[in-house]
């Protein structure tokens, strides 16, 4: 799946069985565990769940990250200051 709009870079996701997950127009990677990866991206942040996660290579010149494990969801935030959000924790 692949964004080309005016409001996003350029963005795509690919999903190898459930095992490796490579991720291109990465922004910056916010915190990530074992059981989670969260991500900036150019088409908003990126939520990755699953086990015993790894990130194998981060290269945020090229904006991409390439993901090792089991991966059992991929989701994005709400763009907009809500819940899920900081503002929206804080204030909501």
């Amino acid at each position: 799946m692949a964004y080309e709009t005016q409001n996003y870079a350029h963005h795509q996701l690919t999903l190898d069985g459930r095992e490796k997950l490579t991720v291109s127009g990465v922004e910056d990677v916010e915190r990530f565990d074992e059981n989670m990866i969260v991500m900036s991206t150019a088409a908003g942040t990126l939520v990755v769940s699953g086990e015993n996660l790894h990130i194998g290579k981060l290269t945020l010149d090229g904006g991409e990250l390439h993901v090792d494990g089991q991966i059992d969801a991929i989701s994005y935030e709400d763009q907009h200051y809500g819940k899920g959000r900081l503002f929206g924790r804080l204030f909501g």
